[in-house]
């Protein structure tokens, strides 16, 4: 008898071993999509709420040093209609995104005292009382520098974190009474200039995640380039990339897991100087619309006029029309997913993308919901 119980207990004991040590599943990256709400009415039937996490409704204005809805009618809508895909996806968080490129020049002014900053904050907490949503983020482009029309000062640097600061204590007051969790994000660009006016390890403790606009690294001129691309090409000074991004963030004090990666829903295009794509700098003659990826994919991509270029060590594709010297870069399903590879690789939280409606088909999205499966 006493090896039938010795065994018995032995294999008993293996079993709670196993059962007391089994590796927690790992959570399902983050999957954060930038719907835009200044335009109107959202056809929130169109939105695909199993393959995101999370929604920053865009956005939300700042006026008279409060969080105001720019269009009250189709913005309450919006939010009635959004939280119905909760019906879809009951994981499914709902954000309002404050400021933008249009509309962040009076931030500085709003959150420049103490009285100014719990006044706004508890403005932006309001409309989440009142429309039920999870959370806040702030894409105020941009702190301590010139944005489009934003007025600026020094004193932003200190008050971006406390912004935060009064954000977080308050939305804690409103969970008292809700017993919810709700979130606090922003909207950041990865370029340098950024970590001189933000404090962004002071920051980031109050923060649930940053969302890293790891594109635009092109817009204007005088040159053409990879707007969105992973890695540097090796092939222009000082080439922006999302994994430089992503390291300027690490260093300034974030941890990898609170940072999601920007992917570009849309291109952008220009006319070069020269007629050779690979010529080095790439001079412009004319700025040029690159349209949302579900065109480029079933518009241009189709066009035997565009030929497709893959930048191996750039991890980017471009598009380039001969007859028209035509320039166009992009994201497509190859970069999304080196993407996110990139982001299980390096343990980050997620990805994040602007915007939702650019690629109406879900290419993309698609392409996301595939690699994070």
């Amino acid at each position: 008898m006493i090896r039938p119980v010795y065994t018995f207990l032995l294999v008993s004991f293996t079993l709670l071993l196993l059962v007391a040590f089994k590796p927690k599943p790992t959570a399902k990256p983050i999957v954060l999509a930038y719907v835009g709400g200044f335009r109107g009415l959202v056809d929130t039937e169109k939105i695909a709420a199993e393959k995101i996490t999370h929604i920053n409704y865009a956005f939300v204005d700042v006026r008279k040093n409060r969080a105001w809805l720019h269009n009250l009618a189709t913005d309450s809508t919006n939010f009635r209609k959004l939280n119905l895909l909760k019906r879809r996806n009951p994981d499914l968080k709902i954000l309002i995104s404050l400021g933008g490129w249009s509309w962040s020049e009076n931030f500085s002014d709003a959150v420049v005292s103490d009285t100014g900053r719990v006044a706004f904050a508890a403005s932006a907490v309001d409309i989440i009382r009142e429309y039920q949503l999870d959370g806040i983020d702030i894409d105020w482009e941009y702190p301590g520098m010139k944005g489009e029309d934003n007025v600026f000062r020094s004193e932003d640097k200190e008050n971006f974190t406390l912004l935060f600061k009064s954000l977080r204590e308050q939305l804690n007051s409103l969970k008292k009474q809700t017993g919810k969790d709700y979130l606090v994000t922003t909207a950041l660009p990865g370029f340098e200039a950024i970590f001189t006016h933000t404090d962004m390890a002071q920051a980031q403790q109050y923060l649930d995640y940053i969302n890293v606009m790891s594109y635009d690294f092109f817009t204007g001129g005088p040159q053409a380039g990879h707007h969105t691309n992973l890695y540097a090409s090796g092939k222009v000074d000082k080439e922006s990339s999302g994994d430089l991004s992503v390291k300027r963030y690490e260093q300034a004090g974030v941890p990898a897991n609170k940072l999601l990666l920007g992917i570009a829903f849309y291109g952008r295009a220009w006319q070069l100087q020269d007629g050779n794509p690979k010529t080095h700098p790439r001079t412009i003659t004319k700025v040029e619309r690159g349209g949302g990826y579900t065109f480029i994919k079933d518009s241009l991509l189709t066009n035997p006029a565009y030929k497709r270029h893959w930048d191996r060590r750039a991890k980017a594709p471009y598009l380039y029309n001969a007859d028209l010297k035509r320039f166009v870069s992009y994201d497509d399903e190859k970069s999304v997913k080196a993407k996110c590879d990139y982001v299980k690789k390096n343990g980050l939280a997620g990805v994040m993308f602007w915007e939702y409606f650019s690629d109406p088909k879900g290419y993309l999205l698609n392409e996301i919901d595939r690699q994070f499966l």
